[in-house]
């Protein structure tokens, strides 16, 4: 067993020890997480969760209905107790920018902190390998979904370029509380949020602007602040693009219903006809129209898959399983509080005309908000200088379909706006058009 120890629970760990008989080697390490006891525990215990029978775990009754074997239920009850364990020793940090001698480089920045932002604790990281770099805040999806350590586990070499912000917005991950003031869970409470960070960012690190980076539920917000606050913004990056909330759910639904019925899934086409088209009677209706749209492509183009994207968290030095707690709590406080606004959004009615250079990094396969409406947004559009580039291998989530290309597209299309071009860096046959 390993278990995590921290001097300072917030951002140092001791280096785990080797299980004895197992090898310490990075392959063992690369491949197990310290967190898999209690993943195992939990799928194994959740037959009696989901109501089904005694069998599913490992008992079984006799002829008098007296349980036997109960010895593998006893072992499920050990290992949840060693989960719970790990639960509560692991701790998290984020790791310095070091040379080959293990020095810290100097001007660099690796810190996780907490910081009152519109009068609530939320929680902000920063990381770069150069304070001189243009700042870039990421803009999580959502609402209450923080992507701060998928970010960090594929887009990480996006800090070798740019002074990266992780912010987790009000109600989302660690920036969550059972007592926040359901009030202040409007889009214009997190406007005003987004410009107080983006004010510490430029007075911290000494920066005129920042680059705003949104995905899906975070391109609401940044596209309402490069509009209002464009003296703050050196470009603005939308990915999954929201355009009309009413017309992509639209579509969405009539996509994953047309999808159901081309592969004959009997199950999928009752639930979605149950439910019907948006909008939609409750936030339980969107999410299970969300999971169809997910298991026909919508959502992932490939095998990438939200199992594996939890995986891929929970293995970064950045999260451990209260995240994954926090991330459920969050999401769900957010989504029922932000629902009323969300579904009536039309920023491509309200927002056309900016100041500052645009980009949007669409997924040939969204289909969960459909990347053509986004497309016929961005026609729209204008700005000083324009971009649209297609993941021909993505869908919803392109920096983590195809983490690489995004990297790449960041550090040579959208740096040298940054950087002050005067016009749109000439595209790359492989970015396209």
């Amino acid at each position: 067993m390993r278990i995590r120890v921290c001097s300072n629970a917030t951002t140092m760990k001791r280096p785990p020890r080797a299980r004895p008989g197992i090898s310490s080697s990075s392959s063992w390490r690369r491949h197990r997480s310290p967190h898999e006891p209690l993943l195992l525990a939990v799928a194994a215990t959740r037959g009696f969760r989901a109501g089904q029978s005694s069998a599913n775990v490992g008992l079984r009754n006799d002829t008098d209905g007296n349980d036997v074997n109960w010895l593998p239920c006893r072992r499920a009850v050990v290992v949840i107790g060693v989960g719970l364990l790990l639960l509560t020793s692991s701790c998290v940090h984020t790791r310095a920018f070091t040379d080959a001698h293990g020095r810290v480089i100097p001007g660099s920045v690796a810190t996780m902190e907490r910081l009152t932002v519109g009068g609530i604790t939320q929680s902000i990281w920063f990381r770069g390998v150069s304070r001189s770099n243009p700042a870039l805040i990421l803009l999580h999806g959502g609402p209450g979904a923080s992507e701060s350590a998928l970010f960090r586990s594929y887009n990480s070499a996006l800090e070798q370029h740019f002074l990266v912000v992780y912010w987790e917005q009000r109600g989302a991950g660690r920036s969550f509380h059972s007592d926040i003031p359901p009030e202040s869970m409007t889009i214009d409470r997190f406007v005003r949020d987004l410009d107080e960070v983006v004010e510490r960012v430029k007075r911290r690190f000494g920066k005129a602007k920042v680059v705003l980076l949104g995905h899906s539920w975070g391109t609401v917000l940044g596209t309402i602040y490069a509009s209002q606050r464009p003296e703050n913004v050196a470009a603005y990056v939308g990915v999954a693009q929201i355009s009309n909330m009413a017309q992509q759910r639209r579509l969405a639904y009539e996509f994953t219903l047309a999808e159901a019925r081309r592969r004959g899934n009997a199950e999928a086409i009752s639930e979605l006809e149950k439910i019907g088209p948006p909008p939609y009677g409750s936030v339980d209706h969107g999410l299970r129209v969300g999971t169809w749209t997910e298991r026909f492509g919508g959502a992932f183009h490939g095998d990438l898959a939200t199992g594996k994207l939890i995986w891929s968290a929970l293995n970064t030095d950045e999260a451990n399983l209260i995240d994954l707690i926090k991330f459920g709590q969050g999401n769900r406080f957010s989504l029922r509080h932000l629902e009323g606004e969300i579904s009536q959004l039309d920023l491509s009615h309200r927002y056309r005309s900016f100041e500052v250079p645009i980009v949007f990094l669409l997924g040939r396969y969204d289909w969960h908000l459909p990347a053509v409406l986004a497309e016929q947004y961005f026609d729209r559009i204008q700005a000083p200088c324009k971009r649209l580039i297609w993941f021909e291998q993505s869908a919803h989530n392109p920096p983590f379909e195809e983490p690489d290309r995004f990297n790449q597209v960041l550090a040579e299309q959208v740096l040298p706006l940054v950087r002050g071009d005067t016009t749109c860096p000439r595209p790359t046959p492989q970015f396209g058009g």
